[in-house]
């Protein structure tokens, strides 16, 4: 378990630079427009105050975003060995890059994808600084469902293979989670807090740029675990 657990967070690190140099090309000017239409949007108050700036922008942009990304990535990377080191020989009977990468793609789309359907990120000047709480508890609150989704699926996926077969029950197991995903999000209640006059292009872009950080993040780590598990594979059959 040690051992997979390192090479989980090694695998997340690399994937994490890899990610940060997708969201600092794509992503970063997208922050930068929109930090400039809020800037553009404010109306100054006589005699109000300049709020002081506690990180430089220049530092967010850089080793902010780098030391966020790579703590992130890292620790997903532990996350998802403990996650291999369940699944393997229990639920999937694959490939050890085989079962890295559906176990990639799963997550990917049970923790990320589905959520950021209902809840997709938002650029600065977009979001009401009031509700941003009750929003954070309603973007986890579809991540929990989706989870409970998942599992709901597989449960019943396992079920079902004797009756129907491996290819059928999981098609049946699919149908379930994307039913339940579906009722969740339309009883969950919609946020729409963008600005009349937001760029439609800005939003589009920074919510794609989001959307491609977390998806190379997740690929990476699948492929570079899988190899890694299959490498110390090979040298022990040596």
């Amino acid at each position: 378990m040690g051992s997979l657990l390192v090479r989980g967070m090694i695998a997340g690190l690399i994937a994490s630079l890899l990610a940060f140099g997708f969201a600092k090309v794509i992503g970063e000017p997208q922050v930068d427009r929109a930090i400039a239409f809020e800037e553009a949007s404010h109306t100054p108050v006589p005699g109000e105050a300049a709020e002081p700036e506690i990180v430089s922008r220049e530092v967010q942009a850089s080793v902010g975003l780098l030391t966020g990304v790579a703590l992130y990535g890292t620790a997903l990377g532990g996350l998802f060995a403990l996650a291999y080191a369940f699944v393997s020989g229990r639920l999937l009977h694959l490939s050890p890059r085989s079962t890295a990468l559906v176990i990639a793609a799963v997550g990917f789309l049970a923790l990320y994808f589905v959520p950021y359907i209902k809840y997709p990120a938002n650029p600065p000047a977009v979001g009401q600084g009031e509700t941003i709480g009750y929003r954070t508890q309603l973007y986890f609150g579809m991540i929990v469902f989706s989870l409970m989704a998942l599992a709901i699926a597989i449960s019943f996926g396992r079920q079902a293979i004797e009756k129907f077969g491996g290819w059928n029950a999981s098609i049946l197991g699919t149908a379930v989670y994307l039913v339940l995903v579906v009722i969740a999000a339309y009883a969950l209640p919609v946020i729409n807090e963008v600005p009349e006059k937001f760029p439609a292009d800005l939003l589009w872009n920074f919510r794609i740029a989001s959307l491609g950080t977390q998806f190379i993040l997740w690929t990476a780590i699948g492929l570079l675990f899988g190899w890694l598990i299959a490498g110390d594979r090979e040298r022990l059959a040596r």
